[in-house]
């Protein structure tokens, strides 16, 4: 497992808030994955999986006591993001602010470079 201390992506409180409730909730796992996948209405969609290992190629982000991996091949398309958690009138949802998308859709989910 790799770390990178100089990572572009950023968790914010929130993000790490409720990633760290998940987690308590399912003993099994310790860590949320992001990957981006080729699809959805814009052409990448990013992907939010629980995890209990983390890969020779993942980046760990580490924060409040929660903790994030990223592929590196994901990583590319996530560079200079931010990871929030958003409670609204609109629901519950975690969101990627991302310099990189040019496009996304109004779900929120997925994204174009």
């Amino acid at each position: 497992m790799s770390q990178s201390l100089d990572t572009t992506v950023t968790v914010s409180d929130a993000a790490a808030r409720r990633i760290l409730s998940i987690l308590q909730k399912t003993p099994s796992e310790n860590a949320l994955r992001i990957s981006v996948e080729g699809g959805g209405c814009s052409g990448f969609s990013y992907k939010f999986d629980l995890t209990h290992e983390a890969e020779s190629d993942d980046i760990v982000i580490e924060k409040n006591g929660a903790r994030v991996l990223i592929d590196q091949t994901s990583l590319a398309y996530l560079d200079g993001s931010v990871v929030d958690f958003v409670d609204d009138l609109m629901g519950q949802s975690f969101q990627i602010r991302n310099p990189n998308a040019t496009a996304s859709c109004g779900c929120g989910t997925s994204f174009s470079i």
